[in-house]
């Protein structure tokens, strides 16, 4: 029998009911946040089969990347544990929205097209549950269909506590410099994010091919360009926001710059035989 999955983490539930994350990566919202949209519908937009093909966005929040799929012809479901997202995405024009867990999805085997874990992979601090998250996404992803996940990576806090001029508050020096040892970020009550994992780009391949899916990329998502000044004005600008996003196509999947972005997205597929 398999083993039912733990709960998701009670602080991790409380972070996202406050309903901010829908604001966070739409047009309008924080810069990185943004960026982070534009960059990943970018490389999306690259990799995924032409539609109609059937997409699982699973921890897929409020549907903020489901939208632009469904708009964009693909067949979208998407999983989320927190109720707000399911409720918000449940209202997107093509978007069938139902509660889940990314260790133990209801899906049949070889059922999709194209699997996506934009989310979950950071907020499973334990390294089993990641790779179980993986595996069960490999399970009901179609022989030859790709799986692409989402992680953060382990100095982004570093980096972004440097950019805003925060890193050097001693208690948020502190907090930050322990989580470069391991990448488990806790909970504070105030912090700046919930309980997550930040990832080493070789740690992300080694947990997809104990999963059973053979890597075929990754992509710094960001890059640098999270860390320049002034980025806003550049993404409001639609030839301008085109110069950024075709200067991280550049360097988006160089070795020794993947640990620079604030995110990375690994691609695999699983094996046709």
């Amino acid at each position: 029998m398999t083993e039912t999955p733990p709960r998701m983490r009670e602080e991790i539930l409380a972070y996202y009911a406050r309903g901010k994350e829908d604001a966070r990566l739409r047009p309008g919202g924080a810069p990185a946040g943004r960026l982070e949209f534009w960059r990943t519908q970018d490389v999306l937009r690259r990799l995924l089969p032409a539609a109609p093909a059937c997409v699982l966005d699973v921890g897929g929040g409020s549907g903020v990347h489901a939208e632009w799929l469904a708009r964009d012809g693909y067949a979208v479901e998407l999983v989320d544990p927190v109720p707000l997202h399911v409720d918000q995405a449940s209202r997107l024009p093509g978007v069938a929205a139902r509660l889940g867990d990314a260790r133990e999805l209801a899906a049949s085997d070889s059922s999709y097209d194209v699997v996506l874990l934009l989310g979950p992979l950071y907020h499973l601090p334990e390294q089993a549950d990641r790779v179980r998250a993986l595996a069960e996404a490999c399970r009901v992803v179609r022989p030859g269909g790709l799986v692409v996940a989402a992680t953060i990576n382990r100095y982004a806090q570093l980096h972004d506590l440097l950019r805003e001029e925060r890193y050097f508050t001693p208690e948020h020096r502190e907090r930050t410099d322990a989580v470069l040892a391991d990448g488990r970020h806790p909970h504070h009550d105030e912090g700046f994010f919930t309980v997550a994992h930040f990832a080493q780009p070789g740690e992300v391949t080694a947990e997809f091919a104990d999963a059973r899916l053979a890597v075929e990329g990754q992509y710094g998502v960001e890059g640098v360009a999270w860390l320049m000044g002034g980025v806003e004005d550049w993404l409001d600008d639609p030839a301008r926001r085109e110069a950024v996003l075709a200067a991280c196509r550049h360097i988006e999947s160089e070795p020794t710059l993947l640990g620079a972005s604030g995110h990375l997205l690994t691609v695999g597929r699983r094996p046709s035989a």
